[in-house]
């Protein structure tokens, strides 16, 4: 039995990981990729700081990384630990190189495959920056089909399965439930998968910060003395960036 994964139904779709970008992205205007903890996060601060982001998957300093970088006269980003910059979307904020190469295992993967998979246009999305997002997609193209891909996070290590992550669920949420905040999105506009994200943020309400602290992924990063980058992706709409991706690089939509 063939199941139609595509919620092609609906306006606003909701789905996980790669096997959710490559059912959804043939069939929407608009994909958005959420990554909260940390790489979305970490686009949205870069551009804050006037910077241009080149998604590129996870291969931790490799051959293929650096000429990638070298190809686009960027800066290859590491790990926090070392010297430069990383996924960190607080240090991003504070100063970021004018062209920059962002890999990690889930965000930037997704986003460097999604025009391979057929979307037409591929935007970050988080919670810093959730209502900016929509409210631009919503004004500038004519009534959008939108699938929205949470990254989510791998059991064990980058080539684990899929680990749905809480972060994501909620920033994808906030972003579905920004297309229609009085409310009114439901029946076929709204799939059933769209409707149960944008459920949990508002069940969340105020307390975000909170939820992605005692979240897995968050109790991960505060293990590592990052609470910081907590804080700073947790942030609801502090931001009017839209990240767009155009060619190869994240850049501010205009």
């Amino acid at each position: 039995m063939v199941i139609d994964a595509s919620q092609s139904d609906s306006t606003y779709r909701f789905d996980w990981g790669l096997d959710g970008l490559r059912a959804l992205a043939p069939h929407a205007d608009v994909v958005i990729v959420v990554d909260v903890l940390r790489f979305t996060s970490a686009v949205s601060a870069a551009l804050e700081s006037g910077s241009t982001v080149y998604p590129y998957p996870w291969a931790p300093n490799s051959a293929a990384a650096r000429e990638f970088a070298a190809d686009h006269d960027a800066v290859l980003a590491g790990g926090r630990e070392a010297c430069g910059p990383s996924l960190s979307p607080t240090d991003l904020l504070a100063g970021c190189p004018a062209r920059l190469v962002l890999p990690s295992p889930n965000g930037a993967t997704l986003a460097y495959a999604a025009r391979r998979l057929g979307a037409s246009r591929v935007f970050a999305g988080c919670l810093r920056n959730a209502t900016a997002t929509a409210t631009y997609i919503r004004s500038r193209i004519t009534a959008p089909s939108v699938a929205v891909i949470a990254a989510g996070e791998r059991w064990g290590d980058a080539r684990g399965v899929l680990r749905p992550a809480v972060e994501d669920l909620l920033g994808a949420g906030a972003i579905l439930a920004a297309f229609d905040p009085s409310g009114a999105i439901g029946g076929r506009r709204c799939s059933p998968e769209a409707r149960a994200a944008r459920a949990a943020f508002l069940d969340t309400g105020a307390l975000l910060f909170e939820a992605l602290t005692a979240s897995a992924s968050g109790r991960e990063l505060i293990g590592r003395g990052w609470e910081d980058d907590v804080a700073t992706s947790a942030a609801l709409d502090v931001t009017t960036v839209v990240a767009e991706l155009v060619g190869d690089a994240f850049v501010r939509a205009r």
